[in-house]
């Protein structure tokens, strides 16, 4: 993991820590930070030099959302993730049956100015990936969580990588999905 990478996991868990002393659980944060990462990259994608529209409503943006304070902020996005489950596609789908669970205005605002702070579509794939699953390792890692028992530390995914030598066109069952790490291995 890079330090980039790994200065924003601190950061976003820093912010977990926060919010699950005021009652918000890490799955519930994890929710949030979600559904606030796919508007912000949403705005990214809505601006030069990409100029695509997915079909968030100007009332719903990001721009909106992060000039919003107080009881205002809280509103508005309750009434956005509302409005965006019952558009049609992929992007009701997403926002299908969403609700704010970070019930204090000034977190949910930290959370949005973190993540507006970070230029996230240019962000690879793997930088994306990287961040969440340091997520995961600090979330399984917190005895408070008990989530533990479903995350596969990296060094036992590495030693199972080092016994099977993943090849292409190779069959290897795994339902843990924990073999995911040995994409970049036939490359190598």
């Amino acid at each position: 993991m890079s330090e980039n990478t790994s200065s924003i996991v601190s950061k976003v868990w820093s912010f977990c820590n926060v919010l699950r002393d005021g009652g918000v659980s890490y799955g519930d944060y994890l929710e949030q930070l979600t559904y606030l990462i796919f508007l912000k990259m949403a705005e990214e994608y809505r601006k030069p030099p990409y100029n695509r529209n997915i079909g968030i409503p100007e009332e719903y943006t990001w721009d909106r959302l992060k000039q919003q304070r107080g009881a205002e902020l809280d509103t508005h996005y309750r009434e956005l993730l509302e409005e965006l489950g019952k558009k049609p596609g992929m992007l009701g789908q997403i926002f299908l049956k969403a609700q704010n669970k970070v019930s204090d205005p000034a977190m949910l605002y930290k959370i949005i100015d973190m993540i507006d702070k970070e230029s996230w579509v240019m962000m690879g794939v793997d930088t994306k990936g990287e961040i969440y699953e340091g997520l995961l390792q600090k979330n399984a890692e917190d005895t408070k969580s008990g989530a533990g028992q479903y995350f596969t530390p990296r060094p036992l995914i590495k030693v199972m990588v080092q016994c099977l030598q993943p090849e292409p066109m190779k069959t290897i069952g795994d339902p843990c999905c924990c073999l995911l790490y040995t994409s970049p291995s036939p490359r190598d």
